[in-house]
């Protein structure tokens, strides 16, 4: 993941050693010191006994076991931070037999992975009591993880981390009335239930009556994509509305600088699914993208409402479209946001900074 990598490389005071299952996109993600341990031959064979014999989460095997201390070893590490809740579950082994500091850090999906189940909530607990220490990236994500039984002295929130000197701010010309009312409105995320789709492309057919010659582009794939897009042929909006697939970082970027306005109206999914602040909604903020979202998840702490952006309730396709619509004649509304956004950005998620302060959280906890 984009972040993820961001992190790992803005470190200068400690060196990371990446381990994973496989390698793939080295070309997009460059970095040399990876160790790969890769999934066991009876992989599945141990995932379907655990998952659907013993309804328990999996854990790794004793050879996966083997193989992972003797990187630890030979790497020399002093900590181990485990990316993702639910991993740091399945390497529970690993926490237990290790005897120096292990670190989880949990990024939103994480929180609800299976959840529901008796087994995997223990499982969990026992994880949130064997690490040293748990980040969260944002608020609401802290209170979730308290919720799932973690001592709240563990936990520290560490916020998303963008690099500002690749989107650096632009002030828009925002179209009017008058001016033939081109509105372009861009989406950028995983199509999946959290991201509010659906509600985007309701609320983008509602503007587009005022506003018709307006377009509005989704960035992203992800399972939803064959259902958004008869959504917008039932709603006779396809030719005003483009899928593009994944794109690249630039690609995203003249996006970006292509549009007035960035849509993210999240809302909790089906299975309790929730944001932390996403990615791509603090990149539009830094480009000077005045942004129009839900009060979601972290989303209120990137986002304080008529100041920084505009924030609606989730699920409300009049209200979201009222909004849009009342600020279509106000650019000076648009831009005052516009601004306030850009630089709330560069005061709590400036990548280095965050570095900074998760490599301080490393020395810590290596003394």
């Amino acid at each position: 993941m984009l972040h993820i990598y961001r992190q790992i490389t803005a470190l200068e005071r400690c060196r990371p050693v990446v381990i994973a299952q496989k390698r793939e996109n080295s070309a997009r993600f460059p970095f040399d010191k990876i160790d790969v341990v890769p999934k066991p031959a009876l992989h599945f064979l141990r995932r379907f006994w655990f998952r659907q014999l013993r309804d328990k989460p999996w854990q790794i095997s004793g050879g996966e076991l083997r193989a992972l201390l003797e990187i630890l070893r030979k790497t020399g590490a002093q900590l181990l931070h485990i990316y993702f809740g639910q991993i740091a579950v399945h390497l529970l082994p690993l926490i237990g037999a290790w005897p120096k500091p292990s670190i989880v850090s949990f990024h939103g999906a994480d929180v609800m992975v299976d959840m529901n189940k008796p087994a995997y909530r223990t499982a969990t607990k026992q994880m949130l009591g064997a690490v040293k220490f748990v980040l969260v990236r944002s608020e609401s994500l802290r209170r979730a993880v308290i919720q799932l039984g973690c001592d709240e002295s563990k936990i520290q929130v560490q916020r998303t981390g963008i690099p500002l000197d690749e989107f650096p701010f632009r002030e828009r010309n925002f179209p009017t009335r008058s001016r033939g009312g081109e509105w372009r409105f861009v989406q950028a995320c995983r199509l999946i239930d959290k991201k509010g789709l659906s509600v985007a492309l309701r609320v983008f057919a509602n503007f587009l009556r005022q506003y018709p010659k307006s377009t509005l582009t989704i960035a992203g794939e992800g399972p939803l994509l064959g259902e958004l897009q008869r959504l917008a042929g039932e709603m006779k909006i396809d030719r005003r509305v483009s899928f593009t697939g994944f794109i690249s970082q630039d690609q995203l970027r003249d996006s970006y600088y292509a549009s007035h306005i960035f849509l993210h109206p999240s809302e909790t999914g089906p299975d309790g699914n929730q944001e932390g602040i996403p990615n791509s909604m603090l990149e539009a903020m830094a480009s000077g993208l005045p942004v129009f979202a839900t009060r979601h998840g972290g989303i209120p702490e990137a986002i304080e409402h008529g100041v920084s952006g505009v924030l609606v309730p989730e699920r409300d396709v009049g209200e979201l479209t009222h909004a849009l619509l009342d600020v279509a004649e106000d650019p000076g509304f648009l831009s005052r946001i516009a601004h306030k956004g850009a630089e709330v950005v560069r005061k709590n998620f400036d990548l280095r900074a965050q570095a900074r302060h998760l490599e301080d959280i490393y020395l810590q906890m290596i003394g």
